[in-house]
């Protein structure tokens, strides 16, 4: 019997589980050590997301249906249907988030109660992040360009009668949705944003833009610029970042065949203190763009942006408000402040068979998962001491028939 498709995979938010949805049914992984935990044939899956390692687990069947199931009674939490179909999912232990093209749904996970609804501009790219903490419950999601100004710009190419999409800002608005209030908007990028991710507690924020050569980090609410790495010289489409439970490391894939680690070394303390935040400056930007003022090293990763439909399988979702709305936030960070430092390189890169990928580190070992868009789980194990390339030591498949997970073990 063929195997069926992968539509989406995602691990959950402490990356002990991976969720797999296929044209079949879905399917439930431990990741330490591999092996699945659940398993089930019901229709094909567009989305899956997980409630950390419970029973929760929300669903796409149908593009404007949500499910929401409880994997060990067998049973349905509840059902929702909404006007437009949803791209993405989004869970903590305190909020659910759906986010459909134009609008952002908010609701209390403990009764299913609909909180807020936030209109956004459209952004089929569905690019945001939910902190998986319960007390910094935040939702970055990119800022939109004025709706007036996606007129005015509207591309000569572009028939008059043509639905035209303005891209989204390099800007990221954070949303507090405990309070339900914009809490800040930090200006992260000058080119339109790609991908995004939250730590674990809810304190770190990082960004990749369409250029994908530069990640930023930054400190979640006030938005002071902590670390900008160098992720390569050409542009490449960042498929995936992830931070680990500690948050001392940072893992990012892109359209390349490299994965790299970055180190976040120093404290974050004082992040938030008031009168620390860095803005971009043209020699950031420069730097965005491959144009640093000092030599750049060999690029492990030097290959041409590459447009990959595995994309729409990432767990991203998109919310986007108008400046009208954030404009209660306050301030904008400063343009003028310049920065001092060149982009930091990686502490350490791994080379992968496969291009597309979602990356998550191990909580209880030095080690990087990652999965492909063929249905490969692989484990590499990474120098803490040294750096440099990661080694094989595991390899799995998501896709094939029960009991044939085996691991294949390589020495490094």
């Amino acid at each position: 019997m063929a195997s069926p498709s992968l539509n989406f995979i995602t691990f959950n938010q402490d990356h002990s589980c991976l969720a797999v949805g296929t044209s079949k049914g879905f399917r439930i992984y431990h990741t330490e050590p591999f092996s699945r935990i659940f398993s089930s044939d019901d229709g094909n899956i567009a989305i899956i997301e997980m409630l950390f390692s419970t029973s929760l687990v929300a669903l796409i069947l149908s593009p404007r249906h949500l499910i929401i199931q409880n994997t060990k009674r067998a049973s349905v939490i509840c059902e929702l249907t909404f006007p437009s179909a949803v791209l993405a999912v989004r869970l903590n232990r305190k909020r659910l988030a759906v986010v459909l093209e134009e609008e952002i749904y908010l609701y209390d996970i403990s009764n299913m109660s609909l909180l807020y609804t936030i209109p956004t501009s459209p952004n089929p790219t569905a690019i945001c992040a939910l902190s998986p903490s319960s007390e910094n419950c935040f939702i970055a999601y990119p800022l939109p360009k004025p709706r007036e100004d996606s007129v005015s710009k509207r591309p000569s190419h572009a028939p008059p009668q043509s639905t035209y999409i303005a891209p989204t800002s390099g800007e990221v608005l954070v949303f507090d949705t405990l309070t339900l209030k914009a809490v800040n908007v930090i200006e992260a990028h000058r080119s339109p944003l790609c991908c995004m991710c939250l730590n674990n507690e809810g304190t770190l924020l990082a960004t990749a833009s369409e250029t994908g050569t530069i990640i930023r980090v930054f400190s979640v609410p006030r938005g002071q610029k902590l670390y900008q790495f160098r992720r390569g010289t050409y542009p490449s489409t960042i498929y995936s970042m992830s931070f680990n439970l500690s948050s001392t490391l940072l893992c990012v894939s892109s359209a390349s065949d490299t994965i790299h680690i970055f180190r976040l070394a120093r404290s974050h303390d004082d992040a938030d203190s008031p009168g620390n935040s860095l803005a971009e400056s043209p020699r950031s930007d420069a730097a965005e763009h491959g144009m640093s003022s000092s030599p750049v090293g060999p690029n492990k990763d030097g290959h041409r942006r590459q447009s990959g439909s595995f994309s729409n399988m990432l767990r991203r979702s998109s919310q986007m408000m108008g400046r009208g709305v954030a404009g209660v936030v306050g301030s904008y960070l400063p343009q003028s402040v310049t920065e001092m430092w060149e982009p930091l390189r990686d502490f350490a890169y791994i080379k992968i068979p496969k291009s597309a990928t979602v990356v998550a580190m191990s909580s209880s070992s030095p080690q990087v998962m990652v999965v492909t868009s063929d249905g490969g789980f692989y484990v590499y194990n990474i120098d803490m001491e040294n750096g440099g390339e990661g080694y094989l030591v595991k390899q799995f498949t998501v896709l094939e028939g029960d009991d044939r997970n085996d691991a294949s073990a390589y020495g490094g």
